[in-house]
């Protein structure tokens, strides 16, 4: 028999614990929970798994890796979209084979007997068997009830309290016959509770449920992932606690190898210790599990938490019922009632105090002394910043919350004179729809004036602030494309640009301190919802103004377009036909599930868009990232264009449009931009941008970064992937190239980017290092520290902003060179880092 594993869920409902890990992954005593269930099965002598994975796939690969060292055989199927269920388990079909199988989730705790199962379904010669259970609470489950000859005659998946039939309900763990893999439609969403077992029913095939006796553990929230500890070490149901014992007078204590500890040091309960733990003298532990390079202070008393790996406890710390994740940092003297959720990553001052059941997202620090007794969600800090670069990004409905949301509308209301106008806008989730709503309300509440833009590409919206003298600010929402359970909203002043370093100071600060403006009720601001098509229109016929149709027309341009499901489908189709453009447009409608999976609806983009230009002879092919900004080129022979080749092919093509005796076109480019490429015709500066004013920006001609974001300041001053795409296609038709031509015509070099760890107390030691190692070297610390190595080869280091990293950037003539330099500097940066 082989064993089927589902191990893709998201885990929403137990963060922040699975904010970096999947949830089958959360240690239980030391060992990802989807191990303890595996170990089980095979003692019962099934050795061959099969892992569907989704969220964070990469992490359970890298642990279990092809399943040998665990004395079995492991083969992965990672979907490419949401398939439900049982759509993720026909994905597996083939690997199956003809065979009987079980399915099992990776995130489950249980005792049960799995024999008994195996020899029920086997009796009855069923084509599935359900695993039962009884609970107290049936809700978040599927309900069932049987009858005496074990036939289930009725199934309702997650029923409310009112339609509860029966405490008795489905663990998710099934023994299936190959041949019902049939009745799974392929590449369809297709649950097991709501779809397959009601259509088997249906179709008379007898659906067999066993009642297993045991202990039986969903792990859905932080509360239960607590219980279950609790439960194993206080040998509430059987359960083996790896690792060797150790006897204490009133206690024993699990480890892998024995630990020789201080006397003063009591163990009470059961105790599990991973690998390199230091405890104090006269340290109390009681009933805890403390994973790998742990370090509690002397004097500490810690009872029914769990510990996971890299804290430090200073001394004197006292907790009860606490979750604590990796890699925290906790001062002297810190006490924490029950029920705290600690994240990972963050650093607690001393003798701050926690109330009961306060929760601490991950990359917060709270100040020594704080008493804190609501739980930190957003912001790096405890009270401290909020922006990112002119915005502000967060786990929707989560971090970016509704009352988030309004905070923040009314903070950035109070810098705004009473009566101002400030346009709004949004993609299509409706996580974006939800968040704009609330930050109406605290825009109206301090006299501000909205004209509500809906769902609208952000490159539209700032094209109407700029445009329109009457608006002063903007903001859009929109769904973070990277990281889809987030959400971002930017804000933009009186010329469409983010707002700078002072305006965020300013609303950051009547942010924390809550010092709004809340004006008289006759006061209050009034929304005037656009006509939405106005501002469409507006828009392209600006587009068709700035762009040589004639040219594109006359020489027959065809481009193939993949939108990736964004708000552009409303208006880019429809730029293309006026401009009299030969096109095809995929993924022209917003799908929200698609876009869950932005890596996978990317490489499906490139394929397709490849296929179509290279068959039907189209002179290009473009994908349009849904955020309306981003984009990338695909040449005539179908070969996609990457970040570096993306900016030099936009550069050459803009080099070739300098008339002789015209002035050379100036271009922006950030620091860590490739200069291995002269441009005779282009006045290339490389810096910092991020406060530049209006003024500055129309100095340049484009404006670029190496992510396919380009900024025609002939049209605007925004990162704008529409009106980009338009006027590459002028500019090959004005030329009579192709964009293969002008590929092969680019040198190759590497050039590459890195992210290296370094603590935040590191990143000023780092700067001071790399500047004397760049002492008698060409050098440059306009942005960061830059390193010529050679005339062409260069090394940049840039201290991350936001995260405990190091971004090195690096170009060299060839791979050899810059691996070479890599290296060189990863050992000088470890060796620094030592000092």
């Amino acid at each position: 028999m082989k064993a089927v594993v589902m191990a893709g869920g998201f885990g929403t409902r137990i963060q922040p614990l699975t904010h970096s890990i999947p949830k089958p992954m959360l240690p239980i005593v030391n060992r990802p929970m989807m191990e303890h269930t595996m170990m089980m099965l095979k003692d019962l002598g099934i050795t061959d798994f099969i892992v569907l994975l989704y969220y964070k796939p990469e992490i359970i690969k890298e642990y279990f890796k092809d399943g040998s060292d665990f004395g079995i055989t492991i083969n992965y199927i990672t979907p490419n979209d949401d398939y439900g269920t049982a759509g993720a388990v026909k994905l597996a079909q083939e690997l199956i084979g003809d065979e009987n199988f079980i399915i099992i989730s990776g995130d489950l705790v249980t005792d049960f007997n799995f024999q008994k199962l195996f020899d029920f379904h086997k009796k009855h010669k069923a084509k599935l068997s359900i695993g039962l259970t009884s609970v107290e609470n049936p809700l978040q489950f599927g309900v069932v009830i049987t009858n005496k000859d074990h036939k289930i005659e009725k199934f309702l998946e997650k029923p409310s309290w009112g339609e509860v039939f029966s405490d008795t309900i489905n663990t998710g763990i099934y023994i299936i016959e190959p041949e019902i893999l049939n009745f799974i439609p392929k590449n369809e969403n297709y649950d097991f509770g709501k779809d397959l077992f009601p259509s088997l029913m249906k179709s008379d095939i007898e659906l067999m449920g066993y009642n297993l006796k045991g202990y039986w553990r969903d792990v859905g929230n932080p509360e239960s992932y607590r219980e279950v500890h609790q439960d194993i070490l206080y040998d509430r149901f059987h359960f083996t606690i790896p690792g060797q014992t150790q006897k204490y007078p009133d206690g024993i204590l699990y480890s892998d190898t024995p630990y020789q500890l201080d006397k003063s040091i009591e163990i009470i309960g059961n105790v599990v210790l991973g690998k390199n733990v230091t405890i104090g003298n006269n340290v109390r532990l009681g009933n805890v599990t403390i994973g790998d390079d742990v370090k509690i202070g002397s004097g500490s008393n810690i009872r029914n938490s769990v510990l996971w790996n890299h804290i430090t406890i200073g001394k004197n710390a006292k907790f009860d019922g606490c979750v604590i994740c990796s890699d925290n940092v906790i001062g002297k003297n810190v006490t924490a009632k029950a029920g705290l959720i600690l994240a990972q990553n963050c650093e607690v001052g001393e003798l701050a105090s926690f109330e009961r059941d306060v929760t601490i997202w991950p990359d917060k620090k709270v100040e020594a002394a704080s008493i804190v007794s609501h739980s930190l969600i957003l912001g790096s800090r405890y009270k401290n910043a909020i922006f990112e670069g002119g915005s502000v990004s967060g786990k929707s409905n989560i971090e970016l919350s509704c009352d988030m949301a309004t905070k923040l509308a009314e903070a950035f209301a109070s810098q705004l004179p009473i009566g101002s106008k400030v346009a709004v806008g949004r993609d299509n989730d409706k996580s974006s729809r939800m968040i704009k709503r609330a930050f109406l309300g605290g825009l109206l509440s301090a006299g501000i004036n909205v004209i509500d833009m809906k769902g609208i590409a952000s490159s539209i919206l700032r094209y109407a602030i700029a445009r329109d003298d009457s608006i002063i600010a903007g903001a859009h929402f929109r769904r973070d494309i990277l990281d889809t359970t987030c959400s971002q909203i930017t804000l933009f002043d009186e010329a469409a640009l983010r707002i700078d370093s002072n305006s965020i100071k300013g609303v950051e600060k009547a942010f924390f301190t809550e010092k709004f403006r809340r004006v008289d009720y006759s006061k209050i601001g009034e929304i005037e919802e656009s006509l939405h098509g106005k501002e469409l229109q507006s828009y392209a016929v600006a587009v068709e103004e700035k762009i040589d149709h004639s040219i594109i027309k006359c020489g027959g341009f065809k481009v193939a377009v993949d939108v990736m499901h964004g708000s552009t489908a409303e208006v880019f189709p429809l730029l293309l036909n006026n401009l009299g453009v030969e096109n095809i447009v995929l993924d022209a409608y917003y799908d929200n599930k698609k876009l869950s999976n932005i890596d996978n609806l990317l490489n499906r983009a490139k394929s397709n868009i490849s296929s179509i230009v290279t068959s039907l002879n189209y002179d290009m092919g473009i994908i349009i990232y849904p955020n309306a900004q981003r984009l990338l080129l695909i040449t005539d022979q179908g070969e996609v264009l990457d970040k570096v080749k993306g900016l030099l092919t936009v550069m050459y093509l803009l080099n070739l449009t300098t008339n002789e005796g015209e002035r050379k076109k100036k271009v922006f480019l950030p620091t860590w931009s490739t200069d291995m490429i002269y441009f005779e015709n282009l006045e290339i500066e490389r810096g910092n941008y991020s406060n530049f004013k209006a003024e500055k920006l129309k100095e340049y001609d484009l404006v670029a970064t190496m992510d396919g974001n380009f900024t025609f300041t002939e049209f605007g001053l925004s990162r704008d992937a529409m009106y980009a795409s338009l006027k590459i296609m002028e500019m090959l038709s004005c030329h009579g190239i192709k964009l293969s031509e002008v590929s092969k015509k680019l040198d190759d070099f590497y050039y590459t980017s890195h992210k290296i760890e370094c603590s935040q107390s590191l990143k000023g030691k780092m700067m001071r290092k790399f500047l004397e190692d760049a002492i008698g070297k060409k050098s440059s610390s306009i942005d960061g520290v830059k390193i010529w190595e050679s005339k062409t080869d260069w090394i940049l280091m840039i201290p991350d902003q936001y995260s405990d990293h190091l971004n090195i950037y690096i170009q060299a003539i060839n791979e050899a060179k810059g691996e070479e330099i890599y290296e060189k500097y990863c050992k000088k940066i470890d060796l620094w880092s030592k000092q």
